[in-house]
């Protein structure tokens, strides 16, 4: 998953320049988790980004690649500071190589329709509820009914940026972990508040909430906290040092706890370059089992680059660990991806987009023995434009494949087909 994050501007004397942190930590904090959702199979549908109108329209100082503009204008659905946005998706794709259970891979036609509706409330908050409706021709997997529901707010007191995000998601997808279709409910929390110390220096202080519920695998409860002291040497070059800690509950099993301790750097190098860049270490206790700590560097980058008004090159890392769905096991997780979006002929939009992965699993007890680690190249093309307005097409390619030591969670998947999509 994909996730942009974009800054809110706010009148509050010459301080919003330290907003940003807060929307960082918010949005990197349900990017992080979503290493512990393990990696969907299928090539899902575009999403409508859930956004307030603020964040659409204003771009951070430390991005090169600016939201798309916002317009307020010609909204059919419009009651006051209410603003209902519908959109809705069709989706058809042919795939090869998808498991329905471990060492049974089939090619099936899937059929996807994703309508949904976005409830922007007033300038700070949005809601949005999507489900998605999917079907297989192969009769090896059910047809699924997913569900994802969105609310994202925040605001601004005095030297205060308040913000709260919360998610729920239900779904039945193949999943490359547990290599079958698997039901799932997730609920993800944060509450953030942000404080101006002066022109210089701003304090971040979030709690996380990570709530997963798996049929027939490990289900766990994840509470954290992630705090932050930034310093902005200089217009657009800001650094950052954090310390954080978590508590894991496990359905069976030892239960867990976590320290984390780790550096940020955010520079605008230039117009066309930018840099976001966290290390650091974390490590985990496990409260019975017998199994000693497990200490791992982390890190992420996001690094953006636009050398042309119509080309777009990012380039992203991450190293974490999560609990797995599996019982006495956690998962520690490795990944880069590259990614290049060009405009063509001034309607059509190519994006490509290659990476590579690894997930080491590690038995946290003493008696479990665990003999897995899984690589994972894919790559994947779209090429899209827009249609009637308020209307997008696209026509992809998804080639991904997992090496595992584990007998029967090897794959080698092929996916290609279109999508079309219209939203307010």
């Amino acid at each position: 998953m994909k996730l942009e994050t974009h800054v809110v501007r706010f009148g509050w004397n010459n301080k919003n320049v330290l907003a940003w942190p807060f929307l960082f930590s918010l949005f990197s904090l349900l990017n992080l988790n979503t290493g512990a959702r393990a990696e969907e199979v299928i090539t899902s549908s575009p999403s409508s980004p859930t956004q307030t109108i603020s964040q659409q329209s204003e771009p951070s100082e430390f991005q090169v690649f600016a939201p798309v503009p916002f317009s307020s204008q010609d909204q059919p659905f419009q009651w006051g500071p209410v603003v209902a946005r519908p959109h809705v998706s069709y989706q058809y794709l042919h795939g090869s190589g998808i498991q329905s259970t471990p060492t049974n891979q089939y090619t099936t036609d899937i059929h996807e329709v994703s309508p949904g509706i976005t409830i922007d409330l007033g300038t700070h908050w949005a809601l949005d509820y999507t489900p998605t409706l999917r079907y297989y021709s192969d009769n090896h997997f059910k047809d699924e009914f997913n569900n994802a529901v969105s609310l994202t707010g925040n605001n601004a007191y005095q030297d205060w940026v308040f913000g709260l995000s919360q998610s729920y998601e239900s779904s039945s997808s193949p999943l490359v972990e547990t290599a079958t279709q698997t039901d799932r409910e997730i609920f993800l929390t944060a509450l953030s508040a942000s404080y101006a110390i002066n022109e210089k220096m701003s304090l971040d202080m979030d709690l996380y909430q990570n709530l997963l519920f798996a049929a027939n695998f490990q289900s766990f409860r994840d509470w954290s906290t992630m705090d932050w002291f930034n310093y902005q040497f200089w217009p657009r070059f800001n650094v950052g040092i954090g310390a954080g800690f978590g508590y894991v509950n496990v359905d069976a099993g030892p239960d867990q706890t976590y320290e984390h301790l780790s550096g940020r750097i955010n520079w605008r190098a230039t117009d066309k370059l930018s840099f976001q860049v966290n290390a650091g270490f974390e490590e985990r206790q496990f409260l019975g089992g017998g199994a000693g700590s497990l200490f791992n560097p982390t890190f992420g980058a996001a690094i953006q680059y636009q050398p042309f008004e119509a080309t777009r090159i990012s380039l992203n890392a991450n190293r974490s660990v999560s609990s797995s769905y599996f019982q006495d096991q956690v998962t520690e997780n490795t990944s880069v991806s590259c990614n290049l979006n060009q405009r063509l002929l001034g309607k059509f939009y190519l994006d490509l987009s290659a990476g590579y992965g690894v997930t080491k699993y590690v038995g946290s007890t003493t008696s479990t023995t665990v003999d897995r680690e899984d690589d994972s190249p894919n790559f994947s093309a779209r090429l899209s434009r827009s249609i009637l307005k308020r209307g997008t097409v696209s026509v992809f390619y998804t080639y991904s494949k997992t090496s595992s030591t584990a007998p029967g969670y090897s794959f080698n998947s092929n996916q290609i087909g279109f999508n079309v999509g219209y939203s307010y």
